[in-house]
């Protein structure tokens, strides 16, 4: 029973892209290792901005500035 956990940042994800992201994360997983896409569980956990860290400095705090 594979089980793919996908996180992002809440940012305006849709529900139709993150119907996507199961989607194809399920058919990658039958491709490449033949995982029936029945037993093939996706989770994504979406984190606020402000809870994503990257070289010391919030996501929020890095896409503040212009090209962020």
């Amino acid at each position: 029973m594979p089980f793919v956990h996908v996180r992002i940042t809440r940012e305006g994800v849709t529900r139709e892209q993150k119907a996507q992201i199961i989607a194809e994360m399920t058919a990658t997983m039958q491709r490449v290792l033949g995982k029936a896409p029945e037993r093939t569980h996706v989770v994504i956990d979406e984190v606020d901005p402000d809870n994503w860290g990257v070289g010391g400095e919030s996501a929020t705090v890095r896409r503040s500035r212009p090209g962020g």
